[in-house]
């Protein structure tokens, strides 16, 4: 792991303009009564003090993305850009709600995720959801939590199979824009599973076995749609970025107030590992791992007079994305009500990541300031 260094914020108010342009919220943001916060950061609190060594075009040149190519009854996974069995890869993966209260510590099965959504919901507590492409033999997933609206538009992207434990009264019209699977109702009845080391709300649990055993009853489409072209754009090689307003990252924080999370670049592997609640953030499998690590800033307000939140998932905005040791900021947008996010510099291409686990932070954009990037 790297020593703590200066901190910097890195000024994105260009792609700010670009962001604009996305397409607005739907029928979540007109129901709700919705503060938006400030998306261009006034100039006086822009700053950029890091200085890195130059480094030569060969050494961050990237090839461009991966091509998606069957080779030897393997193919590239379309959540981690790695090469996997063709019959996994082509698989509609699962995403399981997941609670971060401490309570339910550690969270099962989050090692084998290859993607991960961190949100807040009410209370300052945030929920996960994980993304699994290959999840059969797991024997214990979650625990599992209710769904938030938000988080149907996040599976969606994914043409994902969304496994859930209930949900709030705000997220019930939009489940049926996602196939679920509801351990309240008769769409769950057989995916879950009570334990006795943990107290309710924190003991329900999936597996693999359930999952599958549960999207056959239910009829689920198991294969990738036939419109379905993917997530990310892979590199590749080893990708470090060379774009002029990339900056060192070896520690930051995306400023989430009840588990204070924070991720530490290790050289070693490339890998940034996690931290929260002031240590290591580990799973059943270890402490975890990602390849890439994005802040996504979303508009963000309260239905109501409650303290469910309503995110705009749709609107578009900044955010950045931290791959290979480095930091690019970036601009967000949604391809349509369902399609997916895509994340772009400030030339606005889209930005490639290194194969691997991803984790993907949503951040009020009232709170781009507060994050806090250092490098070396």
């Amino acid at each position: 792991m790297r020593r703590r260094g200066r901190a910097f914020i890195i000024g994105i108010g260009i792609m700010m303009a670009a962001a604009a342009l996305s397409g607005c919220g739907k029928k979540a943001e007109e129901a709700a009564v919705t503060t938006e916060a400030p998306t261009v950061m006034p100039e006086e609190t822009k700053t950029i003090v890091l200085e890195t060594e130059p480094t030569t075009e060969a050494e961050t040149e990237p090839e461009g993305p991966e091509e998606r190519k069957e080779v030897d009854g393997k193919i590239q996974s379309y959540l981690t850009g790695e090469m996997v069995d063709v019959a996994k890869a082509n698989r509609r993966p699962v995403a399981v709600m997941m609670s971060n209260d401490k309570a339910s510590l550690p969270q099962y099965g989050i090692n084998r995720a290859d993607v991960v959504y961190e949100a807040p919901v009410e209370g300052d507590m945030n929920r996960y959801m994980a993304i699994f492409e290959d999840y059969d033999d797991i024997e214990r997933i979650g625990s599992v939590r209710s769904c938030r609206t938000y988080y149907t538009y996040f599976a969606r992207e994914y043409d994902a199979i969304y496994a859930h434990y209930g949900q709030s009264t705000f997220a019930v019209p939009y489940l049926k824009n996602v196939d679920n699977i509801n351990g309240v109702d008769g769409t769950g009845g057989n995916a879950f599973y009570r334990t006795k080391d943990k107290k309710a709300p924190h003991n329900a649990y999936t597996s693999g076995a359930k999952l599958n055993k549960t999207i056959g009853q239910l009829g689920y489409r198991t294969s990738y749609s036939d419109t379905y072209t993917g997530h990310f754009q892979f590199s590749k090689n080893t990708y470090v970025p060379a774009e002029s307003d990339a900056k060192d990252a070896y520690k930051f924080y995306p400023s989430y107030t009840m588990n204070n999370p924070w991720f530490e670049y290790n050289e070693g592997d490339g890998k940034y590992y996690r931290f929260q609640y002031g240590g290591k953030h580990n799973g059943d499998g270890g402490q975890i791992a990602v390849r890439n690590v994005i802040f996504q800033y979303v508009e963000w307000g309260h239905y109501a007079s409650t303290d469910y939140l309503n995110i705009n998932v749709h609107k578009g905005g900044a955010g950045y994305v931290f791959t290979g040791g480095k930091c690019v900021p970036v601009s967000w947008k949604k391809d349509g009500d369902f399609g997916p996010t895509r994340y772009y510099d400030s030339a606005g291409k889209e930005v490639m990541l290194n194969k691997g686990k991803t984790w993907i932070c949503i951040v009020g954009a009232d709170r781009y300031s507060k994050a806090e990037i250092y490098g070396k």
